[in-house]
């Protein structure tokens, strides 16, 4: 008897062709004018940091993370860079929580391990923050965010999270603005593990507010936002192009059609400019695994499946008759956009490709082992589950997509860490696939869904589904601390790291308060048109 295929009931995508179509207001000054205004700012900026040797310690960090937050980093790495070497390397006198916290996050965000013993100095004999700090707001918040940085072992600052948390929810509306904004924020969602795009619009209109506010990097931060949204949606178009006529051509009806998100989720892991080329293939390799992830899931029989991973697995036009009628348009696209990849990148980076198909054909084999389970009703051990479903969990393959098109700085050494799967990529597979399955649990189970990692706890632990979601929150959370892990014991790779970490956050993001944000897209419209369409007032 042929092996039943489930049926898709997507919302449809909430855009249609509207990128496609969308014609963005002119600016109020020429396009031309405000790259000049903006490349004068950055000679400005460039001076601050100049000016650094007369300013203290602490006004280096505010500065240096206002240039983060507000999203233009990116123009001074340089600079940057050697700003936080010399902060690294001089003597920690900090003299408030907020100074010590600063120092903590920066530092770790780029690579330095600080001990949190940084914090002893503001606790008291039995070890609990002395209660004068609980009058520090600022201080407060900076600590809540700083202690997300934590690696494993680091059981004081998971009591540095509660204290402040507690102490930050029972001010409540006491707070000024924008600090009451930046609380409810980072509560939401801490610091380390928001996207650092989303932040950036509310941070901008937050920051003129600051006392430390320098209208110089402030108006910098709303010409380069402008600037670069410009160019976004420019990029955006033309992909929805591309992708319309990928949906027309494989006509796989059953899928979800989400190639503004697709776009969105890749902005996200980068967003500057020299990236451009690396977002568009990011933003295709997602496109074609979540045609080729609704097919196993919702569509394909048990016997389609395996002649399909076949097929996959010999990556050969040879291999097209085997595939049922429906999916050798897919098949033909899905080999031809690889080629496609391949003859964008320079010649000495061909062959980053053979190391992306070898990830989707691992992917692919997953995939595979999932429905056999499914079609078989069967449910695997928990420890089985998690090694099958963090790679089908399709991250691990995407941490290979988003080195494809990146610069020098992704070698060979790079791509053999990532396809190994370890450390950083495998955790981004981790809080992928824990997240995604709490939020479908949430979302409830029928009678065609393949069994999640928590139908595998429940089952083999005999416990309640309230226990089997604790224990995810808990592997979620342990595997942030392997990513923040990661970037001290792989700092050659930091920058890739970085990217890796900037993935799982949008992760989080898509699966925040267990809500799916990919099948129910309607939760991403308000992000995407305040980074796609709403330019920031100048």
């Amino acid at each position: 008897m042929a092996t039943p295929q489930r049926v898709s009931s997507f919302e449809p995508s909430v855009w249609d062709d509207f990128f496609v179509q969308y014609e963005p207001e002119p600016f109020q000054i020429s396009e031309e004018c405000m790259k000049v205004k903006a490349d004068k700012l950055k000679d400005d900026v460039c001076m601050l940091f100049k000016t650094f040797n007369n300013g203290t310690v602490v006004d280096k960090m505010i500065l240096l993370d206002a240039l983060q937050r507000l999203g233009i980093d990116h123009l001074f790495q340089e600079q940057i860079n050697t700003a936080i070497k010399g902060i690294y390397e001089s003597e920690s006198n900090c003299c408030s929580l907020y100074e010590a916290a600063l120092r903590f996050r920066l530092l770790r965000e780029h690579g330095h391990w600080v001990s949190p013993d940084v914090f002893n100095k503001f606790k008291g004999e039995d070890g609990s923050f002395n209660k004068n700090v609980t009058k520090e707001p600022m201080g407060l918040l900076c600590l809540y965010n700083a202690a997300y940085l934590s690696i494993h072992g680091e059981s004081e600052l998971d009591e540095a999270i509660s204290f402040a948390r507690h102490h930050l929810e029972s001010m409540g509306n006491s707070l000024n603005y924008p600090l009451s904004e930046q609380v409810k924020r980072n509560l939401e969602i801490p610091l380390p593990r928001i996207s650092k795009r989303l932040d950036v619009p509310y941070y901008i209109a937050e920051y003129k507010h600051e006392q430390e506010c320098n209208p110089l990097v402030l108006e910098l931060a709303k010409l380069e936002f402008n600037l670069l949204q410009r160019l976004h949606q420019s990029e955006l178009k033309a992909y929805c192009r591309w992708a319309n006529d990928l949906y027309e051509d494989v006509g796989l009806s059953y899928s979800r059609h989400r190639m503004v998100e697709c776009y969105f989720w890749s902005y996200n892991v980068y967003y500057e400019q020299h990236y451009g080329g690396a977002r568009i293939i990011l933003a295709k390799l997602i496109e074609l695994v979540c045609l080729l992830d609704d097919t196993f899931d919702i569509h394909a029989t048990l016997e389609e499946g395996r002649k399909l991973n076949e097929a996959i697995q010999r990556w050969d036009e040879s291999a097209i008759p085997i595939l049922p009628e429906y999916l050798k348009k897919y098949y033909i696209r899905l080999m031809d956009t690889y080629r496609e990849l391949e003859d964008e990148l320079k010649q000495d980076h061909k062959y980053r490709i053979v190391y992306c198909r070898k990830a989707f054909h691992t992917l692919c084999r997953y995939y595979q082992q999932e429905a056999e389970w499914f079609h078989n009703s069967y449910t695997p051990s928990f420890e089985d589950h998690v090694k099958c479903s963090v790679i089908s969990a399709a991250t691990p393959f995407l941490c290979i997509g988003l080195l494809v098109g990146m610069g020098e700085e992704a070698t060979k050494e790079a791509f053999e860490w990532a396809l190994g799967c370890t450390d950083a990529v495998k955790s981004c597979g981790e809080v992928t696939r824990f997240m995604d399955d709490m939020a479908a649990f949430k979302q409830g189970k029928v009678k065609m869904d393949v069994a999640s990692t928590i139908d595998s706890y429940i089952n083999q632990h005999h416990v309640t589904s309230e226990v089997a979601i604790a224990v995810m929150d808990n592997m979620v959370e342990d595997a942030w601390r392997t990513i923040n892990q990661t970037r001290f014991d792989r700092r050659a790779l930091l920058p890739l790291v970085n990217r890796v970490a900037g993935l799982t956050k949008n992760m989080t993001w898509l699966f925040h308060d267990k809500i799916d944000r990919y099948t129910f897209s309607r939760g991403n419209k308000d992000k995407i048109e305040q980074q796609f369409i709403e330019p920031i007032p100048l």
